[in-house]
């Protein structure tokens, strides 16, 4: 066990359960902003503790952390990966994330919206076809991204694997995510993996959450950082990463390639 994954484990013995129903009563946040940080599991040890009791954990079937997998997909130009990276407006991601303690998997597309935040919106999908795409998931994107973007161009071009615990403020109505482990995969090339440090997701409905104070206090600030686009950087180090370049050197001992590609 890493010791990023030591941490999560740690926090999630210490801090009183929350049944998924009553996280999804309390705090869906579906649509909603998002503000990422990465922590060595020092800094994550000190700030649970500094939440104190405000925070509580989601249990199911008396788990605490859970396996995540995600198969994303893009176009053989990689659209969604350039329009992250340039800031535009109409970006989006297409992935399959399977819940692999339960097996359950899910289609999810996730957009931008009018001001900025994430709106996600998902449907239930077969574990057995999570790597492609079906009539009715090109049905499903198509309704969802930019025209165009041909949900039939959309192929696999990332996997990424990850241990997640999920804590719930329910007074606010906020969630944080704490991600450790995680290992990105390009179907049938490179792997690379973070170990070292837990990833910090506040989900709220758009204004500060307690969770994001205590991380200030601590001199934490956001980091830019996508799991989709960082892991995708890393196996390709020839795509072009500005938008997290400083955010791979210093986390993930990333080095980018001598030539670049540039957006199409």
């Amino acid at each position: 066990m890493t010791d990023a994954r030591a941490a999560v484990r740690r926090a999630a013995v210490r801090l009183a359960p929350i049944s998924l129903a009553e996280v999804l009563e309390v705090a869906e946040l579906q649509s909603r902003v998002d503000r990422k940080y990465l922590v060595s599991p020092a800094q994550f040890d000190d700030f649970v503790r500094s939440c104190g009791d405000s925070l509580r954990v989601l249990e199911i079937d008396g788990l605490r952390d859970f396996r995540y997998e995600s198969v994303y997909f893009d176009t053989p130009e990689l659209a969604a990966y350039h329009q992250s990276a340039t800031g535009r407006r109409n970006k989006f991601k297409v992935r399959t994330r399977t819940y692999v303690d339960s097996e359950a998997c899910m289609l999810e597309v996730k957009t931008a919206g009018g001001r900025g935040e994430t709106v996600k919106t998902r449907m239930p999908y077969p574990l057995d076809r999570r790597e492609v795409l079906d009539d009715d998931a090109g049905a499903f994107v198509s309704d969802r991204v930019h025209p165009d973007v041909a949900a039939g161009n959309l192929m696999p071009v990332l996997r990424t694997r990850y241990a997640r615990m999920t804590l719930v403020d329910p007074t606010e109505g906020t969630r944080v995510t704490c991600d450790a482990r995680l290992v990105c995969t390009e179907p049938g090339g490179r792997t690379a993996r973070m170990d070292t440090h837990v990833l910090i997701e506040t989900k709220s409905l758009g204004g500060a959450t307690a969770a994001d104070r205590v991380l200030w206090s601590m001199g934490e600030r956001p980091v830019p950082i996508s799991k989709y686009c960082v892991g995708l950087a890393m196996v390709r180090p020839q795509l072009p990463a500005n938008r997290w370049n400083r955010t791979l050197r210093r986390y993930f001992d990333w080095e980018p390639a001598r030539t670049p590609l540039v957006a199409a």
